[in-house]
């Protein structure tokens, strides 16, 4: 795994782009590794490269901030939503 505070968008050109968002993508570099990137218009682009497995375990990781996230938020709506 590394953190790059700035990735030049020339390294990306060659790389195969798997998914986008607004503000991030992943991308497919080279010899399993793949790059979530923040590409956001104000500020220079940031990544972190993953292994192929260290992609796994970091899904399993952001799936279970999730669902906490979403027993959080529809905890509070239930009860805001109780006479």
């Amino acid at each position: 795994m590394q953190l790059l505070t700035t990735i030049d968008r020339a390294t990306l050109e060659h790389s195969t782009l798997l998914a986008e968002s607004n503000e991030f993508a992943i991308y497919q570099l080279e010899n399993d590794t793949y790059s979530l990137v923040h590409r956001h218009a104000g500020v220079e682009w940031q990544a972190i490269t993953l292994s192929g497995d260290g992609l796994f375990r970091v899904m399993e990781l952001v799936a279970r901030a999730g669902r906490a996230l979403y027993r959080d938020l529809a905890g509070d709506l239930s009860r805001a939503r109780k006479p």
